[in-house]
């Protein structure tokens, strides 16, 4: 079986094995100009970032591998995983 795939259920395509979530304090990206903070949790591991404005409506499904930022006037007032 290839790396980073789980057995299939008769017939099934194989589903696909989440990357390892990046070992990352996500406070320490608040108080940061927004892009470079997007920047570096890109360069840290994060497969997705997401910037949202303060009071956004979001779904709540917590999501491996993604990093949230809520930001304020350009900088990154809350940071949460997921």
């Amino acid at each position: 079986m290839e790396s980073g795939r789980r057995a299939s259920v008769a017939g099934m395509a194989p589903i696909p094995t989440p990357p390892a979530e990046p070992q990352d304090n996500p406070n320490t990206y608040v108080g940061l100009d927004a892009p470079e903070a997007e920047r570096l949790a890109r360069e840290r591991g994060w497969s997705t970032v997401r910037s949202l404005p303060p009071g956004a409506i979001i779904t709540m499904e917590y999501r491996e591998g993604r990093l949230n930022f809520e930001v304020e006037d350009g900088t990154v007032a809350r940071a949460w995983k997921g």
